[in-house]
């Protein structure tokens, strides 16, 4: 009867363990992928925070350009409201992260004929400030891009962790649907044409 028992609670034991080990790391993995979309929307913030002195510089030297000034910031605009989507729900939502790339075209569009506008003007060209704001530009760009595959790479470690066994099993007990990888939008494919 004790060799019964015992071996009953070693099973109860093996389960509970299990089913702790198996949640938390599920838990841990969803909020990895929330954290890297937080990490992707950081980034954004860091590029929307610096269009306005790159458009002001900008301004200085090409006063009749209305028209590519209000584009910019309208775009900007418009990723400023992506940006200030929760994280998680940004994680959960293909339809938000489809707003958040739409918006980005928009934003690198309007970026690509504010760069284009600087082409007509030497002087600004040769500006230290304007120079310093492309490379700060160049730079987010990159970190984008590492976020980005960050967000990738914690989305794949999420999927295929809720799919083994017996993850899989808790994972749909308790809700945790699969995550939808960061997809660009067919025509982001093509590189943006932003620096010269």
């Amino acid at each position: 009867m004790n060799k019964v028992l015992v071996g009953l609670l070693v099973i109860v034991a093996v389960v509970v363990v299990t089913v702790w080990t198996g949640y938390n790391g599920i838990v841990t993995k969803d909020e990895d992928v929330s954290k890297s979309w937080s990490e992707v929307q950081n980034q954004l913030k860091r590029r929307s925070d610096l269009i306005p002195n790159l458009v002001k510089t900008v301004e200085e030297y090409a006063k009749h350009e209305r028209g590519v000034f209000n584009e910019v910031t309208e775009a900007r605009a418009k990723v400023s409201q992506a940006i200030n989507i929760n994280a998680s729900d940004l994680a959960n939502n293909p339809m938000l992260q489809k707003q958040l790339s739409e918006a980005q075209q928009s934003l690198n569009a309007s970026l690509s004929r504010l760069i284009a506008v600087s082409e007509n003007y030497p002087d600004l060209k040769a500006n230290q400030n304007f120079l310093k704001l492309q490379d700060e530009l160049a730079g987010t760009e990159n970190r984008i891009a590492v976020a980005r595959g960050r967000a990738i790479d914690s989305t794949n470690s999420y999927n295929a962790s809720r799919r083994r066994f017996p993850v899989n099993l808790l994972a749909n007990f308790f809700g945790f649907g699969a995550k939808e990888y960061y997809k660009a939008e067919e025509s982001a494919q093509a590189v943006p044409v932003v620096f010269n």
